[in-house]
């Protein structure tokens, strides 16, 4: 981990934005090269990813970095152009005048995806796409209104097949595993609300749709098939929710889920030897090549042990329920 006290008490964030200029003037990195993301910026030195956020927006606006669509930051040309005759003012297209809704909310999903949401501000919109730092709110009114866009956009990444039909049990494994590959593609999506508050956003009420129609025509009473489609999104937002906190977690401490356990292994084989929890000791001890906690794989046996609780409800062999 590098040391960020920088000289004679300079923020972290100059520390980080100057050893960045140093590796571009010494020819580490090159013109078009990728920066550091914030997220291993924040692993390398030891900061908070704000920290790190705002040593690539002074970058930016040095113009020393740039961002780029789908790519992310990289770095911006170096050195002042060489001098031109004076010639008409091109026709050369203005940011401003380009800035557009579809724009400001693409750019934010890039910067949530690449960064975490915790790195999402107006201003840093404003900085990716090259405009002045009010200029978006002439299209959304704040951050929150933004993520709810953000949201929509994505949940509308993915569709159903229209009008199809079949069993229940294959419909719902998809419309799960789609939720689910939707937040594997943005791990901040699960940040954004509670399940008790959900997204009103119209994408993904077409997912709310697809679920509840799997399951219409089986005698489930509405509360009843309202609690299977919120139980499985609970499932893909219950997992989800690691998914950003891991990231968070690894640019926090700057190891990786296998280096932190490592250092707490002595813990843990205190923990077992105690003689308190036999049967977690137990099982623990039976995990003879260590166990890896994976997320997707928690995710497919979850969804089976639903699906395989829900059969004799759906399918008519349990009287179905709703409601508390």
């Amino acid at each position: 981990m590098t040391n960020t006290t920088g000289t004679a008490g300079e923020p972290p964030y100059r520390t980080i934005a100057a050893d960045i200029r140093r590796r571009i003037a010494e020819g580490e990195l090159s013109p078009g090269d990728p920066v550091p993301s914030t997220r291993r910026l924040a692993a390398e030195w030891g900061v908070a990813l704000a920290t790190a956020t705002k040593a690539l927006a002074v970058l930016r606006l040095e113009g020393v970095v740039e961002a780029r669509p789908r790519i992310g930051t990289v770095v911006a040309g170096t050195g002042p152009a060489a001098p031109q005759p004076r010639r008409r003012p091109s026709a050369a297209p203005d940011p401003e005048r380009e800035l557009s809704l579809a724009r400001i909310v693409r750019a934010a999903v890039d910067i949530a995806d690449g960064e975490g949401l915790a790195a999402l501000t107006m201003r840093a919109v404003a900085a990716r796409l090259g405009v002045a730092p009010m200029s978006p709110y002439r299209h959304v009114p704040g951050k929150d209104d933004l993520v709810l866009l953000m949201a929509d956009a994505v949940f509308g990444e993915v569709s159903y097949p229209a009008g199809a039909a079949g069993e229940w049990r294959p419909r719902l494994e998809l419309g799960a595993r789609t939720l689910w590959s939707v937040h594997r593609r943005h791990p901040w999506l699960a940040q954004v609300g509670p399940l008790t508050r959900p997204l009103l956003v119209p994408n993904l009420l077409a997912h709310a749709e697809w679920m509840l129609s799997a399951l219409d025509g089986h005698g489930l009473e509405p509360a009843a098939q309202f609690e299977v489609n919120v139980l499985l999104y609970g499932h893909v937002h219950g997992l989800a929710v690691h998914l950003e906190r891991e990231a968070n977690a690894a640019a926090a401490t700057g190891q990786s889920d296998e280096q932190w356990m490592d250092g707490r292994a002595a813990a843990l084989s205190e923990l077992l030897a105690s003689g308190r929890f036999p049967t977690f000791a137990r099982v623990v001890g039976s995990f003879r090549d260590g166990y890896d906690l994976c997320l997707d794989s928690l995710f497919e046996s979850g969804l089976k042990a639903i699906l395989d609780g829900l059969a004799p409800v759906v399918e008519g062999r349990t009287a179905p329920t709703g409601g508390n």
